[in-house]
């Protein structure tokens, strides 16, 4: 069996975002599909680039998953990581392993080790886009209760990134994560996600300050590669730290691991090397005690796919991410998607491969859309 075709399907989402499908098709018919990881403003360089490595992956064996990621690394980046040349190689990853599963019909997980768990706990993502006072928080986190979810993410840190917060802005995110605990109740698993904004005398003072609520974790809050800074946080942080969004290589979980810089860790599968390389990292955390929580601002059909037949083979697997906002279209792409959350959880899958079926002609029919240019500030707008 040889590759004889690469395409990639950049997808109006409706959201924030264009999607990336990639399909591998091959010389005896089966096809194998994937996601990329994509970025608002950076989706179309993503698909530039899975286009650049299909000319090195047509004409070679589709089960030969792991050499072709090592020497599109090694030979064809020269060892040189970017958002975009890995999200491109997950998405290529992710379909041939679904084209193994079909030509050994066995599903992903079951040629991985074989599934640890029947079921997959879920946070709901997406929902607070838009919310500006911690009333609106609030009411968006009632309905997203009342649709099921029993855990939810949002950012608390409101305006543009930005390393050091007045007393004001501080005092604006504790009053939203306060509305929103007090909307949904002590029982609901809350996790907020401060982006990578923030010094670490900031983040440890908010941290402080939001211990009150029960948070299940304090995500990403500074930059990983200022390692030592993370580390600090980490250490004086009474909640749960959790990083690896950012961090596209698995070599670059080492320092996190070594330098105890995070409780919890969340690598995307669609930008981080794919479903064999997500497997990997998780592996690599369980000697350090480090759990896993995948990232997935991806599709809630291929790249929750594949995310979820990575974790059925990790154990030390907590909960992954779901983009309520993708739903509508994934059940549209896949009328059958045996991957929509129900009550928080998605079950194991079945069927061969990745168990999806893809119209093509929905996502013809959803072609790429250029956002505006975003609004970013001037130096007029910059205060004290």
């Amino acid at each position: 069996m040889k590759v004889t075709a690469v395409d990639c399907f950049l997808v109006k989402s409706g959201f924030r975002k264009n999607l990336a499908f990639v399909k591998v098709t091959t010389d005896d018919g089966i096809i194998g599909w994937g996601e990329a990881f994509t970025h608002h403003d950076r989706e179309r360089a993503t698909a530039v680039m899975v286009d650049e490595l299909a000319r090195y992956l047509i004409g070679r064996d589709p089960f030969q998953i792991k050499y072709f990621t090592e020497i599109a690394f090694n030979d064809g980046a020269a060892r040189r990581s970017s958002l975009e040349f890995h999200s491109a190689l997950s998405g290529i990853e992710i379909a041939l392993w679904d084209i193994v599963g079909k030509a050994l019909d066995q599903p992903v997980y079951n040629l991985l080790g074989g599934p640890v768990r029947d079921k997959f706990y879920t946070y709901a993502n997406g929902w607070s886009f838009g919310c500006k006072t911690p009333d609106e928080f609030a009411r968006a986190a009632e309905k997203t209760r009342e649709a099921g979810f029993t855990a939810l993410k949002f950012y608390c840190v409101t305006g543009a990134p930005r390393t050091f917060i007045s007393a004001q802005q501080e005092q604006e995110a504790v009053d939203v994560v306060r509305a929103v605990r007090d909307a949904v109740g002590p029982d609901v698993e809350l996790m907020v996600d401060v982006s990578r904004k923030l010094s670490p005398y900031h983040a440890i003072r908010l941290a402080e300050r939001l211990e009150e609520f029960n948070l299940y974790w304090f995500e990403e809050p500074c930059t990983a590669d200022n390692i030592d800074a993370l580390a600090e946080i980490k250490a004086k942080s009474p909640i749960p730290v959790v990083t690896g969004e950012g961090i596209h290589h698995v070599a670059g979980f080492r320092d996190v691991f070594v330098n105890d810089a995070a409780d919890i860790i969340n690598p995307d599968v669609a930008s981080c090397g794919g479903i064999l390389k997500l497997k990997e990292i998780a592996a690599t955390a369980e000697p350090y005690y480090v759990a896993m929580s995948p990232h997935n601002y991806n599709s809630t059909l291929v790249g929750m796919a594949a995310t979820i037949h990575a974790c059925a083979t990790m154990p030390n697997f907590i909960i992954a991410e779901y983009f309520v906002t993708f739903e509508d279209l994934a059940c549209e792409i896949s009328p059958g998607n045996q991957y929509v959350a129900k009550d928080s959880y998605i079950g194991l899958p079945t069927g061969p491969g990745l168990g999806i079926d893809v119209n093509e002609d929905v996502l013809k029919n959803n072609p790429f859309v250029q956002f505006d240019t975003r609004v970013t500030r001037q130096i007029s707008d910059e205060g004290p």
